[in-house]
């Protein structure tokens, strides 16, 4: 039963990559969805659209300013393994603005690692496989070893410090509210990237 099992996923994982878009193809189809006012996902409505534009301020921003020391960048390039990094999105998500610009600097920085993104709403059996908490959260990171063709780690919804905060809140209030999201959006520009990228090198075991 278990070999039914691992044989459906890899099957659903390869069907996905077929259809991935590169992070340079997203970001030229998130700024079609916002000159359209669109959104990506079932239902493109006006909020949706709202967060799309705003999402993709986010990541222009974050393209032009994200920083990597060098220390890190040593990290990367000694990574010397070969995988797959296929990323769960949609356009109206705003941690994954915060995020996949810091995914996508990695990736550029090691030719072994290939990111590859696709959209929540059109894979469902591609997210059922990949939960958080029995939540369809995204972003959802799954690492693919490319000589094993094996899901060997995830990442995602959050870095670990936005996901305490997320926890916590929940914990006390029940459910987050707007004015507890808005502090999370402060957080990630203070933190311009450091948890995601110490997540990441982690996730390489670098």
């Amino acid at each position: 039963m278990e070999l039914v099992k691992t044989y459906s996923s890899k099957n659903i994982i390869s069907e996905s990559l077929k259809t991935a878009l590169t992070y340079k193809e997203y970001t030229q189809l998130i700024n079609d969805l916002v000159a359209i006012e669109a959104s990506s996902g079932i239902n493109a409505t006006p909020d949706l659209v709202a967060y799309t534009k705003l999402n993709q301020k986010r990541m222009a921003r974050w393209d032009k300013t994200v920083k990597i020391s060098e220390d890190i960048q040593q990290r990367i390039n000694a990574f010397n393994g070969k995988v797959t990094w296929l990323v769960l999105t949609e356009s109206w998500c705003g941690d994954a603005a915060h995020v996949l610009p810091f995914m996508n600097k990695i990736a550029e920085l090691n030719p072994n690692i290939n990111l590859q993104l696709v959209f929540r709403d059109e894979h469902p059996e591609l997210v059922d496989q990949f939960l958080t908490n029995g939540a369809k959260s995204i972003p959802k990171l799954i690492m693919i070893d490319n000589l094993k063709n094996e899901v060997v780690n995830t990442f995602g919804p959050r870095p670990t410090i936005a996901t305490e905060m997320v926890e916590n809140f929940k914990a006390t209030h029940g459910k987050l509210t707007d004015e507890f999201k808005a502090e999370l959006q402060a957080w990630y520009n203070r933190d311009k990237g450091e948890n995601t990228i110490a997540d990441l090198i982690d996730l390489l075991g670098v």
